[in-house]
């Protein structure tokens, strides 16, 4: 089926949930073999609860779960779980990521071990099918028992509580649930905390800007690449020979793609050539340039490489949650058991989130330092300060920008501590030691943002240096850097004479 997305609970990818999250005319399918396992589990659950105490089926939560709950009790007690943890404050957290996160609970609970009704599964469905996505603040949950307090607002619009967002607009769930012909759900036993039990905001934001963050890094290997053309840098920095002897697979990776940038490069230097221009003479004497270059262009590979890495090394802990059960209990159809632990844990990808941050914030300090050094003439010796192309002094050309770019950094370095270790036990010392997962993949988002600010503006000084460039020193660029040059000036303008550089469009 074209513009379909089939989920199991197996098998979903990072690429495939943006996918669909990008494009509204993808809808959801779910196989009548996953609908009737679900019932099947459902069934087992009914019958289980007469006759065992199973944890937030018949018993209260957390430090309440010795309390047996009155059998006439069961539905409310559920209803109440989705009403008491819908707490979160501040600004909405972006549709596209809440949509993501619905998405992969959907896909969690298919897969069958949580006890859940096939209608359940059909009505989550139709929600996501019919883009009705909930609005859900920022901040409340500490991600142990899971994204409790985010998901319960996104499970309370199931019930046709609180409100949503379709096409944009914000309105009452209530009235958008009757818009799409859907009806409030009536809650079964263990669906509440089926609901609002797992990791699933926390890992639908990193799913999301795990793509984001690989295209800054094909952004920064670009720029890396033309900066080090547009200054006419060394080729041994790149020389495959020099990276084998220290053979990180991102390092190796990242020199290799700048050599195919800049493969028919005639502005770099050859280092062979340099020396034999610069023999050895009977007295010391100092040469008119330096013979290697700083480290925001020799050492891009080296500073590039660990963000390589560590993309690596997270898409399998980010793909695993995508398709993990991470609720509490859980049931194994194979023994027909339930089994109470602690797989809505969310320290696997709270800490993913916070290896993928550090290295992409080195990232935004290498493109700020090359901005500097194009705009510093003391540095570069051959560009005009700010690279002006009028009369310095009286017209400031990038100076403005790079104000920007200073502060978008110094941002980006204090977001950069390990929100995950920020662990404060809570929960009536229940959940003594939290992740912090949904907090950490936030201040993630914001690092992202920052960082693409930073990128477009070392962007548009690359542009405005090589605008800077005669045409017989543009001509000597490769290709590579040439063609990224026309595509950065298809968004942005020279700069000669000074205008408002914001988002602004008054100026």
């Amino acid at each position: 089926m074209a513009n379909a997305l089939f989920l199991d609970g197996t098998r979903l990818t990072t690429e495939e949930l943006a996918r669909f999250v990008d494009n509204s005319s993808w809808k959801i399918v779910l196989a009548d073999e996953v609908l009737r396992r679900l019932d099947s589990a459902h069934a087992a659950l009914m019958e289980k609860a007469t006759k065992e105490i199973i944890y937030g089926v018949n018993t209260g939560f957390g430090p309440m779960a010795s309390q047996v709950i009155n059998k006439k009790d069961l539905l409310q007690l559920q209803k109440n779980l989705i009403h008491s943890h819908a707490t979160g404050v501040g600004e909405p957290i972006a549709a596209k990521f809440i949509l993501a996160a619905m998405v992969i609970r959907l896909n969690t609970l298919v897969r069958g071990n949580s006890g859940i009704s096939s209608a359940l599964a059909r009505a989550l469905c139709a929600l996501i099918n019919n883009r009705i996505i909930p609005v859900v603040p920022k901040h409340g949950a500490v991600g142990t028992s899971g994204d409790l307090v985010q998901l319960a607002h996104i499970a309370g619009v199931l019930l046709g509580k609180g409100e949503v967002f379709v096409s944009g607009v914000r309105m009452d769930a209530k009235a958008a649930l009757k818009r799409a012909g859907l009806r409030p759900y009536a809650l079964k036993p263990k669906e509440g905390l089926a609901l609002i039990n797992g990791t699933s905001v926390m890992t639908g934001i990193a799913a999301l800007l795990f793509l984001s963050v690989k295209r800054l890094l094909d952004v920064e290997i670009t720029q890396s690449a033309t900066a080090l053309d547009v200054i006419g840098g060394f080729d041994d920095s790149i020389d495959p020979h020099l990276h084998l002897l220290r053979p990180h697979e991102g390092q190796i990776l990242i020199a290799e793609r700048m050599r195919k940038h800049l493969k028919d490069s005639r502005s770099l230097q050859k280092r062979s050539e340099f020396t034999k221009a610069t023999p050895l003479q009977d007295k010391a004497y100092q040469l008119p340039e330096l013979i290697q270059n700083v480290y925001s262009f020799r050492c891009a590979p080296q500073i590039l490489g660990p963000l390589s890495d560590t993309l690596a090394f997270v898409t399998p802990i980010i793909e695993t949650e995508m398709n993990a059960t991470t609720d509490n209990p859980v049931y194994l159809p194979q023994i027909k058991k339930f089994l109470h632990g602690g797989n809505f844990h969310g320290d696997y990808i709270a800490t993913a989130i916070d290896q993928l941050k550090i290295p992409l914030v080195k990232l935004s300090i290498l493109s700020e330092r090359r901005i500097n050094y194009f705009l510093d003439h003391s540095l570069n010796h051959h560009f005009p300060p700010f690279l002006n192309k009028q009369t310095p002094g009286l017209t400031l050309a990038l100076q403005g920008l790079q104000f920007v770019a200073t502060s978008t950094t110094a941002d980006n370095q204090s977001l950069a501590y390990p929100h995950s270790l920020h662990s404060i036990s809570t929960n009536a010392s229940n959940q003594d030691v939290v992740s912090m997962g949904t907090d950490a993949a936030l201040m993630l988002s914001e690092v992202v943002q920052n960082t693409a600010i930073v990128l477009a503006i070392e962007a548009i000084a690359l542009a405005q240096a090589i605008d800077l460039l005669d045409r017989k020193e543009q001509r000597r660029l490769a290709r590579a850097s040439r063609a990224y040059h026309k595509r950065i000036r298809k968004n942005t303008k020279v700069v000669t004479e000074d205008r408002g550089l914001g988002r602004t469009r008054r100026w």
